[in-house]
């Protein structure tokens, strides 16, 4: 496999919980050394860049703020001047500097993921804004993430409620949307062909790849389950660990 550059998925790939998976970090290392292009792409709806960077050196990962792409980054440009409820961590606004926040008529009703903050009420609140003219715009759909205690709900449940009770349908800016990988492409200054997704998500990174053009690489790690689908992907690992290896980096394990 020929690529210039990578985008590596963060949870369940380069790390699991609280612990980076055994030999990522020298992978990534390698993968640094040898002059490849990398960005960090996540799907977090909780953690601002800078968290996440400063998370990602806690675990021994060389990574700064300006190489990690998230969802509120493409919702911001999305969104623009214009205003929007936030069903989002609090954490996260910091990256949606420049829109409006309201909760009286916005333009946009924007959906991350609140964990146990998704209540009723605030449900209900986005509904009627929702039904009153919003536009529905969700950081990510996924159905569900690893946790420490085994896998739990994400976003995208509440997001197909929302869909359900208005009648409208969300417009994802998190992965696997083609405008995230876009810029994240658009960063790098590569073409899709010559970069690959290396993710523990068979859908949302693997098969978004795959659409948006780019190549896909699945890692038997995360959220990965014996028979999960493998067919879209261009190379199977059984972890990041492998990568350096499986693209001919010296140093790397087979």
């Amino acid at each position: 496999m020929s690529i210039e550059g990578l985008l590596l998925d963060l949870d369940g790939t380069l790390y699991v919980g609280e612990e980076a998976v055994p030999g990522a970090v020298e992978a990534v290392e390698l993968l640094k050394a040898s002059g490849l292009a990398l960005r960090y792409l996540t799907n977090t709806t909780r953690m601002p860049r800078r968290a996440v960077a400063g998370r990602l050196r806690e675990l021994g990962f060389d990574a700064g703020e300006g190489e990690i792409f998230t969802p509120a980054r493409a919702a911001a440009r999305l969104i623009g001047e214009g205003s929007c409820l936030p069903l989002v961590d609090g954490s996260l606004l910091k990256d949606l500097e420049g829109i409006t926040l309201c909760e009286d008529a916005p333009g946009f009703v924007l959906v991350g993921d609140l964990g146990e903050g998704f209540t009723y009420a605030r449900l209900d609140a986005a509904f009627r804004c929702l039904m009153d003219g919003a536009e529905l715009v969700a950081l990510q759909k996924n159905r569900f993430w690893r946790t420490q205690a085994g896998l739990s709900l994400d976003a995208g449940p509440f997001v197909a409620a929302l869909e359900y009770a208005s009648g409208k349908e969300a417009v994802i800016v998190g992965k696997p949307a083609k405008d995230f990988f876009r810029i994240a492409l658009e960063d790098l200054g590569l073409e899709a062909g010559e970069v690959a997704v290396v993710g523990d998500d068979a859908e949302a990174d693997v098969a978004g790849a795959k659409k948006a053009g780019l190549l896909g690489i699945q890692v038997r790690t995360g959220k990965w389950r014996p028979g999960a689908e493998e067919r879209e992907a261009d190379l199977v690992l059984d972890s990041v660990a492998g990568l350096p290896g499986a693209l001919g980096i010296r140093g790397g394990e087979g």
